[in-house]
């Protein structure tokens, strides 16, 4: 009897916890977030509690599958928040778009530093061209999109952000193919077509806000970010420049390697990962005042490379990792 007894109550405790647990299917080209938020949990909360529940499921980077039930976090009760979100500070960044705008302060690792985040090109120079099933993939719209996406990461976690190229129509898209516009500046300021002239623009404004911010801030990092153009054929995975003999800027491109370099190990653990770091005699790294970081996110040639672009949940993976890159970079002081 007890036997039979206590085969009903693991019974029953495992009906509890399978009526709890609620899962759904992705649609077809939904990414983690749209199906979150479709699901009614969005943010990055939601976000970092699906990963941990589904982490064998997904495919490469935090990609869902068709056909798979994913398992979803369980709702928060309103007014159910954690001590940490209660007492968060939120700020407005109407460059993040409407619905993205309010950013929570959610954590403090980058509490006392100040990032320059520059996306390449933009205004009337779109920058590397690709194209994907009749779509072009403008390289700004890209770079643009991944900038935003860093920045807004880097506010939650307590840093000061200058988002030196800006758009204040697109905000953060996750749409596929994003629609080339002219309309970037870098921070007001119309940008120049002529190459070097645009490039010292963008420094001069960093070395401006640099004079200040470095009285303020005991870490100021400028990071350019940008997508390559190559042949078709050539697959190349994020790689990394900073300028000769910077001590600081070689310090945090090793450190990105490193964290891209694990995070391939955990997601893709039979690919590899075959980034880089480099020195470069590139303008923007020479002439930005504090140290810099200069980041090729692709092929905007390659098919597989393209994935890495046109997937928004790619996008949020690329800034996910380089914010974590920096602040393991903070915390080396």
């Amino acid at each position: 009897m007890r036997h039979i007894l206590l085969s009903l109550m693991l019974a029953l405790c495992t009906l509890s916890v399978t009526a709890q647990q609620v899962t759904d299917t992705p649609r077809r080209g939904e990414g983690i977030s749209a199906f979150l938020e479709r699901n009614g949990r969005p943010g990055k909360t939601y976000y970092k509690e699906f990963l941990r529940l589904n982490e064998k499921k997904l495919k490469g980077r935090e990609e869902l599958r068709l056909g798979v039930k994913y398992a979803l976090p369980p709702l928060r009760k309103k007014g159910d928040a954690s001590a940490k979100d209660k007492g968060a500070k939120t700020l407005e960044e109407p460059l993040f778009g409407k619905k993205l705008k309010k950013v929570k302060v959610t954590g403090s690792s980058l509490k006392g530093t100040c990032f320059y985040i520059v996306s390449g090109h933009g205004g009337p120079d779109p920058g590397a061209i690709g194209r994907l099933n009749g779509h072009e993939l403008h390289e700004d719209e890209y770079a643009y999109d991944v900038a935003l996406r860093l920045a807004r990461n880097l506010m939650e976690e307590g840093a000061a952000v200058r988002i030196i190229i800006q758009d204040k129509k697109d905000g953060i898209r996750d749409d596929r193919y994003l629609k080339n516009s002219k309309r970037e500046t870098c921070m007001g300021d119309a940008i120049p077509l002529n190459q070097v002239e645009r490039l010292k623009q963008r420094c001069v404004k960093i070395n401006e806000l640099y004079r200040n911010d470095r009285k303020k801030y005991k870490y100021c990092r400028s990071v350019f970010l940008h997508v390559d153009s190559r042949s078709k054929r050539a697959q190349t995975d994020v790689f990394f420049y900073h300028a000769p003999g910077s001590k600081y800027g070689e310090r945090m491109a090793r450190g990105m390697k490193d964290t891209f370099q694990r995070k391939y190990s955990r997601h893709q653990p039979n690919r590899g990962f075959e980034g880089t770091v480099s020195a470069r005699k590139l303008y923007v790294l020479v002439n930005s005042t504090p140290p810099a970081l200069f980041v090729e996110l692709g092929n905007i040639q390659n098919s597989f490379d393209q994935r890495r672009l046109v997937i928004s949940d790619n996008r949020q993976a690329l800034a996910n990792w380089m914010c974590e890159g920096l602040v393991k970079d903070y915390k080396v002081k």
